[in-house]
């Protein structure tokens, strides 16, 4: 039996969907050990609910106001008391933007080592091993700590979240902050609305075959319908048809949606490397050479813009008379 430590991650006062994956992972690598979460914030003890339903045992609650906004110096000061406090014999965070800054300080400062990116996690033989992507999604390798406790970062979308039943126990902490160097006194957010696109269960993403930022609105029209979120590839950010935040790939974000539909994509190996663990692939081009089509479960060969607005009236009469 193992005690795993999970850090949450919130966002506009919700849970992000990463933080219930982890406490699964967490369960399957505790071999019915106990799973303690972390939750920092002046709203720290607003998620015991949903934590304790999703199989914590105990919630460390770090109600520091100066947490309520991520920097650096103060998550990292925090995490590392809560971890002397915890004692724990694995850490699961998530690769976020958050997780990615963090998870490497963390690991430094505990002298251990960091296995990031992970899709898949279970015990084999006693050890805890890891499943992550490499050469940009084309394979995949399994890894396990030699020495130090097991660390790593966790890809959303990957891993299902199973709910249990259960009440969490809740130790609500002040952590004495010292010498912080950050202080952020605006938040100023650059986003489209709508759903998260790196949470997203279906994402429709458009390339340089949009043409121009208008391009996107069919798209936007289709994601609404859908209750998904709109992407795109570097070649389409580039071009100035939308803002780098929907960009999608290597230098991007990665996403795994149950659905993702490319529109006027040609599939570029650095687009291939955002998306290809996406469950069902549906491509939309007029070339019917292009390489995204290699990777796709379904291909349309067309104009995007004759086939998206078909799309869309179809499953808008469809789900109007589910």
């Amino acid at each position: 039996m193992r005690k795993i430590l999970v850090m949450t991650e919130a966002k506009e006062g919700n849970l992000r969907g990463v933080t219930l994956e982890m406490l699964s992972a967490a369960k399957r690598i505790s071999e019915g050990g106990e799973i303690v979460a972390v939750t920092f914030g002046s709203n720290a003890t607003n998620y015991n609910e949903i934590l304790g339903q999703y199989g914590t045992d105990k919630i460390f609650a770090v109600t520091n106001k100066e947490l309520d906004v991520y920097t650096t110096d103060a998550y990292s000061q925090a995490l590392c008391k809560v971890i002397k406090e915890v004692q724990p014999e694995a850490i699961l965070m998530p690769h976020t933007a958050i997780g990615r800054d963090l998870a490497p300080r963390i690991a430094a400062r505990l002298g251990i080592g960091l296995i990031s990116d992970v899709t898949d996690v279970h015990v084999e033989s006693g050890d805890v091993l890891f499943t992550r992507p490499i050469y940009s999604g084309k394979a995949f390798e399994k890894k396990k700590m030699l020495s130090g406790i097991p660390f790593a970062t966790v890809r959303q979308n990957n891993i299902p979240a199973v709910e249990t039943e259960g009440i969490a126990e809740v130790i609500e902490l002040t952590v004495d902050l010292k010498d912080l160097r950050t202080i952020v006194k605006e938040i100023v957010r650059k986003t489209t609305g709508g759903i998260d696109l790196s949470e997203a269960k279906i994402v429709i993403s458009g390339g340089r075959g949009v043409k121009s930022a208008d391009g996107f609105k069919p798209l936007q029209k289709l994601a609404d319908v859908l209750g998904g979120a709109v992407g795109a590839s570097r070649g389409a950010c580039d071009a100035e048809y939308c803002d780098y935040s929907l960009q999608i790939g290597q230098t991007g974000k990665v996403v795994t949606p149950d659905l993702y539909i490319a529109c006027g994509i040609s599939g570029a190996i650095q687009h291939l490397a955002g998306m290809s663990n996406s469950k069902i692939v549906v491509a939309i081009n007029k070339d019917p050479e292009a390489p995204i089509f290699q990777v796709a479960d379904y291909g349309i060969i067309g104009d995007l813009f004759e086939v998206v607005p078909l799309l869309t009236e179809e499953f808008n009469k469809v789900l109007v008379n589910a």
